[in-house]
């Protein structure tokens, strides 16, 4: 494959990628429950999934945002009763940050009203297919993730 060849396919390849991203986020959007953004419902969904508490620092570094980006996130979420903070007993300069039952509710509300949305779109676009691109896709993140 040729230089320009293999520069047009990741040109083509990553343009895809951040059309389709934001075409997702848009739709999402519109479904999730007033007041909710994507980043809150992905890091409700992530401490749900997770259990236990997590510190902000180690927040941040899962989803790959500055500390600060993630205390204001966290601070939406405390304020609306969707996570509790804490001081961590051991370290006084540390917080832990675990899903309130509220918050576990919103999460549930939000995974309902998205879950018909991706549910469709992988059945318009088969099963094969989507279980054919998710190697690739989990293998960029991958790449990603060792370069961050």
């Amino acid at each position: 494959m040729t230089d320009s060849t293999s520069n047009s396919l990741a040109v083509a390849l990553f343009g895809e990628i951040l059309i389709a991203d934001q075409m997702i986020r848009s739709r999402l959007s519109r479904v999730l429950p007033k007041g909710m953004e994507i980043s809150h419902f992905t890091l409700l969904n992530h401490l749900a999934r997770a259990g236990g508490e997590r510190s902000p620092a180690q927040l941040a570094k899962s989803f790959h945002v500055t500390r600060g980006a993630m205390t204001n996130t966290l601070h939406k979420l405390e304020w609306a009763g969707y996570v509790h903070i804490r001081p961590d007993w051991d370290d006084a300069r540390r917080k832990m940050v675990a899903i309130s039952p509220a918050g576990r509710k919103a999460r549930d509300v939000a995974m309902s009203a998205i879950t018909p949305i991706i549910s469709e779109m992988v059945a318009e676009l088969g099963d094969d297919r989507v279980r054919g691109v998710l190697p690739v896709l989990r293998g960029l993140r991958d790449k990603l993730e060792s370069e961050a």
